[in-house]
């Protein structure tokens, strides 16, 4: 069974991560957790409240395959959660780390994405950091995936989770599927 971790904080967007953790439970077996600052109840922007499994200091990479962390505003701030050790660790283990919206900004701090092609809302939102991987930045409206390292903007939850999906060997009928009913609903046309 594979093991897969999202990283939630107060005001997180909720929607970013729902596909992901969603489809991997659901449709393929994943052990889904949750986790906060000190394992504390956090509300979403939608105002859904959430108690995680786990606090963040509590992760342990043995057998983790996914390390996702979750978009919200917390992110643009001094009150972020520190996860670079974290994420650095993941990445180096070969944990597949993924980001969407300003979390894409914890694995651009962590170093994450200094050597990798990834995405984010905007090539601003993380140059504001000075990171050393802007020159690997991919203007893109979609999810980008490179070196077991997924990226997207917040309005890629589709993609989002095909790519960390892809990453990780999945890639069958069902998950074709999956992605044709979300696409259709913007097939419609004007």
């Amino acid at each position: 069974m594979k093991r897969s971790i999202t990283i939630l904080t107060e005001d997180f967007s909720d929607w970013e991560t729902a596909l992901i953790n969603s489809a991997a439970r659901a449709y393929y077996g994943f052990d889904t957790r949750f986790a906060s600052p000190g394992g504390n109840p956090v509300t979403s922007s939608g105002g859904m409240k959430v108690t995680p499994q786990l606090a963040i200091d509590a992760i342990q990479l043995d057998g983790l395959d996914l390390l996702i962390v979750c978009g919200g505003t917390i992110w643009q701030t001094d009150r972020a959660p520190e996860i670079s050790a974290l994420l650095a660790a993941a990445h180096s283990r070969n944990i597949v780390v993924a980001g969407i919206c300003d979390g894409t900004r914890a694995l651009a701090r962590a170093g994450v994405l200094d050597h990798v092609r990834h995405t984010s809302n905007s090539a601003l939102n993380l140059s504001q950091l000075n990171y050393a991987g802007a020159a690997h930045y991919q203007n893109v409206p979609y999810a980008v995936a490179d070196q077991r390292v997924v990226t997207a903007p917040g309005s890629a939850p589709v993609s989002f989770m095909a790519e960390i999906l892809r990453t990780m060997g999945i890639g069958d009928d069902n998950l074709k599927a999956y992605l044709a009913m979300h696409a259709a609903e913007h097939s419609r046309g004007g």
